[in-house]
């Protein structure tokens, strides 16, 4: 093997730079970077909560939980500029939060009320994409796009595990790789994909070891450490920024709840497994070293806590609102020029509800 294969190949474990305990084990980036940190953790996981008590109530249709997986969120859009792009796939509401999008208008989708609820272009936030995997040749392509073009963007890829097992997922790697594209693929690996475990996906050593087919170092994480998160996917993206080309990056981490609420992960998998996880938290992990710092006082921790609730509550308050659809929105947002067929069925429905209002 040649110096410049080895340098494709991820670390043998996954990087950790605090661990399960809340110690350091590695250089770690300074209390303030990771006190932002803990407090968007914080709401995060508020949101995760608050959402899944939105699906009970009929607010929203149903809402993939992150609930365990939030540094992974918060530390993908925390490493961003406020020009560079994110692609998220469904589970990635967190990460659209906190790179700026209001949380009522990322889980329009989820609610059944719009495909995507805000402006992609205000905070570069792509829609989520809810098929596995197709959001990632886009995002390739906005980075290619942005090389054309001379600008300095990067572009954020999230997938799932299961999404390594697409064919966009290869088709992108191999796109970005060719044309040196500035984007750094993050690969949420939370063990299963809905029931399917990662055993029955991937025979590779791990995730991070597919970028090397394609020309495209990879790299391992412990996705339930922020700091580690931070250290690895700000590096990722600092070389994107510099024209050295794309990055795989592979976390790991656990779905703490279910793929979604219609589903019981009970069939497939065992609480012991979860219950080791939880061990792992990542919230408990990054408190656990800000305190024995003295960095984290109880004023600040209820401050962040004071800051999570009113962010549940202005989603609460957001989600509660009964909207009253618009028939003619089915035709004023297919194409940007309304083609003869669509004004003419436009027309059709229009009648339709003039001779309803009638009678």
């Amino acid at each position: 093997m040649t110096p410049d294969s080895r340098r494709l190949l991820p670390s043998d474990a996954p990087v950790t730079l605090i661990d399960a305990t809340g110690e350091a084990v590695g250089a770690v980036p300074d209390d303030a970077t990771l006190l932002r940190s803990l407090g968007a953790l914080i709401t995060a996981r508020r949101l995760n909560d608050q959402a899944y008590a939105l699906v009970r109530q009929g607010r929203l249709a149903v809402y993939p939980s992150s609930h365990g997986q939030e540094a992974c969120q918060v530390a993908a859009a925390q490493v961003l500029d406020a020009a560079d792009w994110l692609f998220p796939t469904y589970r990635d509401t967190v990460a659209a939060v906190v790179k700026g999008v209001d949380p009522v208008e990322a889980l329009s989708l989820l609610k059944g009320d719009w495909h995507c609820g805000y402006d992609p272009y205000e905070h570069r936030v792509a829609p989520h994409a809810t098929p596995l995997a197709t959001q990632l040749p886009h995002a390739v392509g906005v980075a290619h796009a942005a090389r054309l073009r001379g600008e300095p963007t990067v572009v954020m890829a999230m997938c799932g595990d299961g999404g390594t097992s697409e064919g966009d997922f290869h088709e992108a790697l191999n796109f970005a790789a060719v044309f040196q594209a500035p984007v750094v693929f993050f690969v949420q690996n939370n063990e299963y994909a809905i029931s399917v475990p990662l055993s029955r996906q991937s025979a590779a050593p791990s995730l991070a070891h597919k970028g090397i087919g394609y020309g495209i170092p990879g790299e391992r994480v412990d996705g339930n450490d922020m700091a580690a998160l931070l250290t690895v996917l700000g590096a990722a993206v600092q070389r994107a920024r510099a024209g050295e080309g794309p990055q795989l990056v592979e976390a790991h981490t656990y779905r703490m709840q279910a793929h979604t609420n219609a589903d019981d992960a009970s069939r497939y998998r065992d609480e012991a497994d979860v219950e080791a996880w939880v061990q792992r938290d990542p919230i408990t992990r990054l408190r656990a070293y800000l305190r024995d710092r003295g960095a984290l006082t109880d004023d600040v921790d209820a401050g962040f806590t004071a800051d999570a609730e009113r962010a549940a509550a202005h989603l609460r308050d957001g989600l509660n609102q009964d909207i009253e659809p618009n028939p003619e929105d089915l035709f004023a947002y297919v194409y940007a020029s309304a083609t003869p067929q669509l004004r003419e069925q436009a027309a059709l429905v229009a009648d339709e509800l003039s001779r309803e209002g009638a009678r």
